[in-house]
């Protein structure tokens, strides 16, 4: 799966919550990845939890539908949400 996002909100992002969207990017690659549609949006924007190593991420994204999805934010998850993932 392909991933783009748009540079200025990537640095935004990584000087916000310390988390490079490459490194989502990355993330999104977890087999065991929990992703579900944002009920906080009408759009095409899913949630996602997910492991790069031992960093569990929260990463708000769209569906890739044709060819790419694209990277909306990602920061590391709160202790809730582990808990959500390892279930």
């Amino acid at each position: 799966m392909d991933w783009v996002w748009d540079e200025a909100k990537a640095a935004s992002n990584r000087r916000k919550h310390g988390v490079s969207f490459a490194a989502a990017a990355l993330a999104l690659k977890d087999p065991y990845a929990l992703s579900e549609p944002d009920p906080h949006s009408d759009n095409n924007r899913w949630r996602t939890l997910c492991k790069l190593g031992p960093a569990m991420l929260f990463i708000v994204h769209t569906w890739p539908e044709a060819g790419a999805g694209r990277i909306i934010s990602a920061r590391r998850a709160l202790l809730r949400e582990w808990r959500e993932y390892e279930g």
